[in-house]
This record gives C-alpha cells, sequence and structure tokens, in this order.
C-alpha cells in the first residue's frame, strides 16, 4: 500500500483523465441515439444506409471508449479510496459518491437503449434523447462543484445551480423545437 502513496497523484491523474473519455462517450451516444431514431423514420434506401452507419458508429464509440473509461475511471477511484480513505468520512465526499451512483445508473440506462437501438427497436423519440442527453451535463456541473467548492454551503449554492441549468435547458429545449417545427412548415 505505501508502494502506491508514491504514486497517488499519478493514479488521480489516469482517474480524471479517464473520467473525461467516459464524459466524452456518454455526451455523445445520446447525440448518435438522435440520428439513429431519426434515420430510422426515414425511407428506404436511407433508412437502411444511415442506420447502419450510425450502428457502428455507435457501437465502437460505446464498446472502444465509453464502457473501458467507465470502467478505468472506477477502478482508480477505488484505489483512490483505499489509499485515503479519510475521503469516505467527508461530506462532500459522500454526496459527490451519491452523485456517482446516478451517472452509473445514467449509464446503464443509456446501455439499454443502446442494446434497443442496435435491434432496431425504437421505443423512445429523438426530442426524448436530445432531453436525456442532458442528463450526464447536470451530473458533471454537480460533481465539479463538489469537488472544487467542498464547503457545504457552496455546494448547495451549486447544487441549487444545476437545478437552474437544468430548467434553463428544458426551456432551450422547447424553444429549439419551436423553431425546428416552424421552419419544417415552411
Amino acid at each position: 500500500m505505501d508502494y502506491f502513496l508514491g504514486y497517488y497523484n499519478y493514479i488521480k491523474a489516469l482517474h480524471l483523465i479517464f473520467i473525461i473519455t467516459w464524459f466524452a462517450g456518454l455526451f455523445y451516444i445520446p447525440r448518435l441515439f438522435v440520428y439513429q431514431i431519426e434515420a430510422f423514420h426515414k425511407p428506404s434506401p436511407e433508412k437502411e444506409i444511415l442506420g447502419k452507419q450510425l450502428k457502428l458508429m455507435a457501437k465502437r464509440l460505446w464498446y472502444i471508449i465509453t464502457w473501458p473509461s467507465a470502467i478505468l475511471a472506477t477502478l482508480f477511484a477505488i484505489i483512490l479510496l483505499v489509499l485515503n480513505p479519510a475521503l469516505l468520512y467527508l461530506v462532500w465526499m459522500q454526496v459527490k459518491l451519491g452523485f456517482v451512483v446516478l451517472l452509473i445508473i445514467y449509464h446503464l440506462k443509456t446501455h439499454q437503449y443502446f442494446k434497443q437501438l442496435q435491434n432496431d427497436v425504437v421505443k423512445k423519440s429523438s426530442s426524448f434523447m436530445r432531453i436525456w442527453n442532458e442528463g450526464a451535463t447536470l451530473i458533471l456541473f454537480a460533481v465539479i462543484f463538489l469537488v472544487i467548492l467542498k464547503s457545504a454551503i457552496n455546494w448547495i449554492f451549486g447544487v441549487l445551480g444545476i437545478i437552474v441549468l437544468g430548467v434553463l435547458l428544458m426551456l432551450g429545449f422547447k424553444l429549439y423545437k419551436k423553431i425546428r417545427e416552424k421552419n419544417t412548415e415552411a
């Protein structure tokens, strides 16, 4: 264990690198879902050509970048907590770990959507996936505020800011949808 203490900052750096690549995958995969769902409703042969390419892109992103990054980020996080177990007694870390559990649930639910779309099962709309795409963003904001601010009052304001951000994102999405529908009618 003492051997790893000398490498604590390297392990932390690897944890952060894989967090970044994990989020990159989580940000992009729902976008591919939007395109897959929209392609599914196009006429042949466009539907088949786009569908095949988008499935391949999603599969590569999900299995080559997103899943390995999630596993490695989690592994390095566990090592960091084993090396510094005092972190587990800090309130901000406990709240952060709660958001990490939400992130893992989000990841697993996204995997479920991925599997459905790989099998040409379209249960959600492209509008739903645009909203779903913001889930990882909200979790990222919460975690960053918690890690940087650490004090109870500051992270409470940060989380309230996230809620406001979520409301603004939803309003922006509704406005975008109206503009898009207006342009489609014209």
